[in-house]
């Protein structure tokens, strides 16, 4: 099935009524809210911090 684009703002205002309720948070974020997205944690070794190194001193 092929959905076309919306052409209009009230196209896609309508389409988005047409969301199912199971999408949709209520005012308290609870019911049919999704798990919200926690990106990765991440480091940054030596080797990585040194080739950026004085670049600080570039353009500022």
């Amino acid at each position: 099935m092929r959905v076309a684009e919306p052409g209009c703002l009230a196209e896609l205002i309508a389409d988005c009524a047409e969301l199912p309720t199971t999408l949709l948070a209520d005012h308290d974020g609870s019911a049919g809210a999704a798990t919200p997205w926690v990106p990765a944690s991440w480091l940054v070794d030596d080797s990585c911090a040194a080739r950026v190194a004085g670049l600080d001193d570039y353009g500022s």
